[in-house]
């Protein structure tokens, strides 16, 4: 499964690598609300949650399903400005039905990826939104009858509320993560022009690639969707506050924006979710379970195994392979046996694996 962003006879001068201020200042909160996805930023997620004033504190945790379990679009800006408050500029020239059709997409749409009307102007829209956003509590529910009723006041107190994030924490924050952020962005530029768009996005994130025609840009996430690029472009925004999410922005009438993690030296690539699917699969057969407790404990070769367990050879070489396939298994060969053993790294790293790609 993937997102697919179409780029047929897309000028490479639109595809545009770019740090937003807003974009980070949204990963920021997202990291506040979520802590649980991101134990490398626990120790910055408790010394700002612990700072912050209770009144600001409130605010948040008021608008928070912006940011908690995905992104608005609205913070996701297709054209990156310099500033934090140059892009709320941008935000506050949206007309009010986008803008508010976009703040519930995440929350209250039944479909991201089709066109729905704005509760603004469709009465019928307008309960549907009120009624899921009742499900989800007082407080969306309270936030969504405030954007419904006054949706101009509600925009005022948002950026408001942004504003006071940055005097808190976020400008301090900024100052340490844009430069590096900056120099992201100059470097992936770089790749796109002197090796193509292809060694770019392998740079960017191991789930990005280049379609085999070369048309489209395919985004390895269990979310699928289609979108197209050919128009206004594309926009790429590093972060600091990401991993291990990959947020993408293909809601029709919206140009693609692809928020991507700067991995950290010490992170392993992301497993493909094809391969986390095979591996899961391959350890679902109670009798390749049984298999893995021997291998496990040292290298045996399928005759053994066979007599352990009493299965025919046929069969364990069978369930060996489906093992193999997975690359849950190494094998050498010593004289004219052929030893197989439990591969502990691959089989340590599936929990973690099977995380990010569910949270991607």
């Amino acid at each position: 499964m993937a997102t697919v962003i179409d780029i047929a006879g897309l000028p490479p001068e639109r595809i545009v690598f770019s740090p937003s201020p807003l974009a980070e200042l949204g990963a920021a909160l997202h990291v506040l609300s979520e802590p649980g996805h991101h134990p490398g930023l626990h120790g910055w997620a408790t010394a700002t949650a612990s700072g912050l004033k209770p009144d600001l504190a409130d605010r948040l945790h008021e608008a928070d399903f912006l940011w908690r379990s995905a992104r608005s679009d609205l913070l996701l800006p297709a054209v990156p400005g310099a500033t934090l408050a140059e892009e709320l500029d941008a935000l506050d020239r949206i007309d009010d039905e986008t803008f508010v059709a976009a703040a519930f997409e995440i929350a209250c749409s039944a479909s991201y990826a089709r066109h729905t009307p704005s509760p603004l102007v469709d009465a019928g829209e307008r309960a549907r939104v009120r009624e899921m956003a009742a499900a989800r509590g007082p407080r969306q529910a309270a936030f969504t009858d405030r954007m419904l009723a006054d949706p101009d006041g509600l925009r005022v107190w948002l950026r408001r509320l942004l504003e006071d994030c940055d005097q808190a924490f976020f400008a301090d924050t900024w100052r340490r993560v844009g430069i590096q952020l900056a120099a992201d962005a100059r470097h992936k530029a770089e790749l796109l022009q002197r090796k193509g768009l292809a060694e770019a996005l392998a740079s960017a994130s191991a789930a990005l690639s280049l379609s085999g025609d070369g048309d489209s840009i395919l985004v390895d996430k269990l979310a699928g969707g289609r979108t197209t690029a050919s128009g206004d472009g594309v926009t790429f925004i590093p972060t600091a506050f990401g991993w291990p999410h990959l947020f993408v922005v293909h809601a029709p009438g919206w140009r693609p924006v692809i928020q991507y993690p700067i991995a950290a030296p010490e992170l392993p690539p992301p497993a493909a979710l094809e391969l986390v699917q095979r591996r899961l699969d391959a350890l679902a057969h109670p009798m390749r379970m049984r298999l893995c407790r021997t291998l496990a404990r040292g290298p045996h070769t399928t005759g053994e195994l066979s007599e352990s367990y009493g299965i025919t050879p046929p069969e364990v070489s069978r369930h060996i392979a489906v093992l193999k396939k997975a690359g849950l298994l190494t094998t050498r060969r010593r004289g004219r046996y052929v030893l197989h053993q439990l591969d502990l790294t691959s089989v340590a790293r599936l929990g973690s694996d099977f995380l990010e790609s569910v949270l991607r």
